[in-house]
């Protein structure tokens, strides 16, 4: 069973699409499949200025608005995809990504993307585990 997920305290879905997707499973655990988020400030809905890091450290911050309106948080994440615009800011993403997700980190896969929403220069995905309160 799924259910829709949106949030205020992270940007509104710029197309088609939800934020993120619970999924409830027997035994009252419960996934989380977010939508991506690029670095977007959801109160004006631009991108943050300061270029790659500041454009991911709001990213990861959106994805942990969005996990907090399911009741879970970023130790929930088991999986990410990071999109990039250029793998020539990878070093200064993952110093951004290594500090939010700590020494537990979730499994990861970065990829080039050809563009990406709003000409950002990442975009995160992810899936969480948790159980319902």
């Amino acid at each position: 069973m799924k259910s829709p997920l949106q949030v205020d305290d992270a940007p509104k879905a710029i197309g088609p699409y939800t934020q993120a997707q619970v999924v409830r499973l027997h035994g009252g655990q419960k996934l989380l499949y977010s939508a991506g988020q690029v670095g977007l400030d959801p109160k004006t809905n631009d991108l943050v200025p300061g270029g790659i890091q500041a454009e991911t450290r709001r990213a990861i911050q959106n994805l942990a608005n969005v996990l907090r309106g399911a009741n879970l948080s970023l130790a929930d994440v088991v999986k990410t995809t990071v999109f990039l615009a250029d793998m020539a800011d990878y070093p200064a993403m993952n110093e951004v990504y290594a500090q939010a997700f700590g020494a537990s980190p979730p499994a990861r896969t970065t990829v080039a993307a050809a563009g990406l929403p709003r000409n950002a220069r990442v975009e995160i995905e992810l899936v969480a585990v948790g159980r319902d309160l």
